[in-house]
């Protein structure tokens, strides 16, 4: 069961491609954003230009600025050395306690290219208020002379464009668990749980929670004996089920009948091949074996989670296309 702690993917993408897939959505938000704010900073930079160095009148300028970025909590000057030359322009008014700031040393300051006029910084923890922020800088030329710099600080929870949700792909995910744990997997062997004993009338019952019952995410853990659950008609709340309840077919009175959804990834008739296939994991091989499994019947995705630490996240359908010796597991078991 080698398989298991290989990193694999089963479509045509690499782990790098998902990865940067997440990253184009995070680059797609950071382009509307730079849109939002990249023409009032230029109109800005040219009005500070026109009174640099003035403190008194950089500060006025700035405070006037705030009024066409109405998503920017704090906007300063800062000299060719990142040091602050005017007072943090804020809602609340003027922070005079901000003049005279070294930032030469924060993260939007430190791979600053004066060539460009304009940069937007990689997300970091706000010194102020520890929160996700970014910073926009945008140059000052006098007499085409680079002067001096403004900075526009954003907290990420004020902006409208990151409720945009990213999209998880349906993808076949590896992740190693613990070394420790992996290099000592051979020396273990499966400890008899309760939930083992009578591992079928327990999958019978969660079936019927499935198919019947209205539960579309469940997590069956077999080394622990518990079940976790979350139903369609209350989905912000899990249920926890011990073994007892997990193998008591009177659980079934808890939870209303409702009718399975059409729209789901996973089918129906699905849900007891995928049963199966977990059992046939958590017994199949004494060393390595399946601590727990999972499945959404709206993303389709399995989740298993295996002796060595090792966990996988996949499609249902490539799920169900591997047999059991693709696991390592013989048929007979």
């Amino acid at each position: 069961m080698a398989s298991v702690t290989v990193t694999q993917l089963e479509d045509n993408r690499t782990p790098q491609q998902v990865y940067e897939g997440l990253k184009g959505s995070i680059a797609r938000q950071r382009e509307v954003l730079s849109d939002m704010i990249k023409i009032p900073l230029q109109e800005l930079a040219n009005i500070c230009a026109e009174v640099w160095p003035d403190k008194t009148l950089l500060d006025q300028a700035l405070m006037s600025g705030l009024d066409s970025l109405p998503y920017c909590q704090f906007l300063y000057a800062l000299d060719t050395e990142a040091q602050q030359i005017s007072d943090n322009a804020s809602r609340q008014g003027q922070l005079p306690e901000h003049f005279g700031r070294d930032r030469s040393q924060r993260p939007y300051v430190r791979n600053l290219v004066p060539a460009e006029n304009f940069i937007l910084s990689g997300a970091y923890m706000s010194l102020r208020a520890h929160r996700p922020s970014v910073t926009a800088i945008q140059v000052i030329r006098k007499e085409d002379r680079v002067v001096g710099f403004i900075g526009a600080d954003f907290d990420l929870r004020d902006l409208p464009l990151t409720r945009v949700l990213y999209e998880e792909p349906a993808q076949w995910k590896q992740i190693k668990g613990d070394p420790a744990i992996r290099g000592s997997v051979f020396l273990q062997t499966r400890a008899q749980s309760r939930l083992d004993e009578q591992l079928d009338d327990a999958l019978i019952i969660l079936e019927e929670l499935i198919t019947v019952h209205g539960v579309f995410h469940s997590q069956i853990h077999f080394s622990s004996s518990r079940a976790i659950i979350w139903l369609r008609n209350d989905p912000f709340r899990y249920r926890l089920l011990d073994v007892n309840e997990l193998l008591d077919p009177e659980i079934c009175f808890a939870y209303p009948i409702v009718d399975y959804p059409e729209n789901t990834v996973i089918k129906v008739e699905q849900i007891k091949p995928i049963l199966e296939s977990f059992r046939q994991l958590r017994f199949g091989d004494e060393s390595i074996y399946l601590r727990s499994g999972s499945m959404n019947i709206f993303n389709g995705l399995i989740g298993l989670n295996f002796s060595c630490d090792g966990s996988h996240y996949i499609p249902h359908v490539e799920f169900l296309d591997k047999d059991m010796s693709f696991w390592g597991i013989s048929a007979a078991s």
